[in-house]
């Protein structure tokens, strides 16, 4: 089983190569699923339902979020009614939506769960103990995937450790650059500290980059829009075993805009 693990997608650009090179990718049967964090698809800020939509149709089987998950007004009725779109299964109870589902492949079924970590972000429900409640709840037939959205690498790092052996792989999300620190975990599990952005490759992870200098420099407040122009998709091919249900490969994904398409307008 091949799976497309995607960084988080950042508005219009990040949206449109991730289309393009999911084509491609599913044109040539390079991959079985696609799973893709779009929690600043929307403009660089949440995402709505319209663009779930086209997260989907452009070959996303699972869209994850994170600490972004109800920025856009209505997104509640979206995450309520689209079981494929997660939103992270520690929040408190009583959230909409869900935080994990198990979609159906071509060669056999998937598992993806979605966490979000606490240090340096708002609290929330414990994601070590979320996951321990859900390891009872979820089936054991289906490999899977979790995608931590967590700031600190050392939760991150934590979060792989704790669940090597347990799930076949820990991918964390939400800091926009991507790690190089992929490997198989002692007992099997896939790990890698940050997917990476698919969004605007010049940019300061993912906005105008004028407007984010001023803020450095002068300290006064600056509307932090999307970037425009050429783009890049990163993320992690994951290769599992479908006997075993744990990782036997998996390589950092790095693929920009053609020539043509970043000179568009």
């Amino acid at each position: 089983m091949k799976i497309l693990i995607v960084g988080d997608i950042v508005g219009s650009p990040g949206r449109r190569i991730f289309k393009n090179v999911v084509k491609r990718m599913r044109a040539e049967n390079a991959v079985h699923a696609v799973v893709a964090n779009a929690e600043n698809a929307a403009a660089g800020s949440g995402i709505t339902g319209e663009i779930a939509a086209e997260i989907f149709a452009a070959g996303a089987d699972v869209i994850t979020l994170g600490d972004h998950a109800w920025n856009q007004k209505g997104i509640e009725a979206a995450i309520s009614g689209e079981r494929r779109l997660l939103r992270p299964a520690n929040f408190p109870e009583g959230c909409p939506g869900h935080g994990w589902i198990t979609v159906q492949t071509a060669v056999g079924p998937l598992t993806v769960v979605n966490l979000l970590g606490r240090v340096f972000l708002p609290p929330l429900d414990c994601p070590f103990r979320c996951m321990d409640a859900l390891l009872k709840r979820i089936p054991a037939d289906a490999p899977i995937l979790v995608d931590f959205h967590a700031e600190a690498t050392s939760e991150k790092i934590a979060m792989g450790w704790y669940l090597d052996g347990r799930v076949a792989a820990v991918v964390g999300s939400h800091t926009h650059v991507q790690t190089s620190d992929e490997r198989i975990l002692p007992k099997g599990t896939a790990y890698l500290t940050d997917l990476g952005m698919t969004g605007p490759s010049e940019s300061v992870i993912g906005r105008e980059i004028e407007p984010v200098l001023k803020k450095f420099v002068t300290g006064m407040p600056s509307r932090f829009d999307v970037a425009k122009g050429p783009a890049v998709l990163e993320g992690l091919l994951l290769e599992l075993n479908r006997a075993t249900g744990k990782a036997s490969a998996l390589t950092r994904v790095r693929e920009r805009d053609t020539p043509d398409v970043a000179a568009a307008p």
